[in-house]
Parts: C-alpha cells; structure tokens; sequence
C-alpha cells in the first residue's frame, strides 16, 4: 500500500472514530478529566463546525452530547472510513477491464449523491426532515465513493514492487 493511501485510510477511519469519541468527552463535566481530552474534543468540533451546519436538530446525540457533525455528514464519514478499509488494504484493478472502471468516478459519484438528492426533495417537497438515521445512510455512499475514487487514484503498491 502506498504512503499516500494508507494515510488516507487511516485519517478516514481516525476522523469517524473522533466524532463519537469527541461526543463522549463533551457529555463529562468533571474537572478531574484530563485537559489534552477536552483539547482533542475543542479541535474535532471545530474542524466540524468548518464542514458542517451541526444544527442540533439534525445531529445524532451520543453520550448525551450532540456529535460534531450533522446525521448526513455521520454518514458521509462512517461510509468513507468502511469503503477505505476495503479498498486500501487490496489491490485495485486500475486496467480498465473492471466494472468500476468502466463506469467511471463522475458517474459513481453521480449516482452516490442520488439518495441524498432523494432526502432533500423529500424534506424540501413536504416540509417533513427524515430520520436521523435515514440522513445518515443516505450520505454513506458519498463517503464510500469518494473513498473508492481516492483509492482507485492510488497504485496499491508502489512502482517496482
């Protein structure tokens, strides 16, 4: 695996497990907690706030905590994290001959947004916000196309080897 894509795999899967644990470290109050925790949820919820509405009303709780970013963006990043576990630990047929290379990354990613599109119509035509969940799962393949399309742009080992 290339430097480039393990990274990638790894800050995918580090970030979704920061949003949960952040959460936790914001529902504790007492002053005994370690500050470099408190650090840690302060930068995780700030890089959300750059990213993300993080309106309440659309956020999943945890800990009794809202998570650093809305149930779509939950979905978004859990998605990219799972896809980068399965494509960056096996090679990637990059010859043409596969189906995913022969559909090509616009349209994956076309067709990744299309449940999120679908929500929004739903919300926007009815006035109705789904269910967490709902948001959540619809923005789970933006996150696993992407995570395909950056992986797919990297060799699985380098040149020579």
């Amino acid at each position: 695996m290339t430097r480039f894509r393990g990274a990638f795999v790894a800050l995918a899967i580090a970030w979704a497990m920061l949003l949960p644990v952040a959460a936790f470290v914001a529902s504790r109050r007492s002053p005994a907690e370690p500050a470099t925790g408190y650090a840690l949820a302060l930068a995780v919820y700030s890089i959300g706030s750059l990213i993300c509405h993080q309106r309440p009303e659309r956020s999943f709780q945890l800990f009794a905590a809202q998570l650093p970013v809305c149930a779509r963006c939950t979905g978004i990043y859990v998605g990219a994290a799972l896809a980068a576990i399965g494509f960056g630990v096996r090679p990637m047929r990059v010859d043409g001959s596969s189906l995913a290379a022969r559909i090509g990354a616009r349209r994956v990613l076309v067709l990744a947004v299309l449940p999120t599109v679908a929500t929004l119509v739903f919300e926007w035509s009815t006035g109705v916000m789904p269910a967490h969940w709902v948001r959540a799962l619809s923005g789970a393949p933006i996150g696993a196309a992407v995570a395909w399309i950056v992986c797919r742009a990297t060799p699985a080992r380098p040149a020579g080897m």
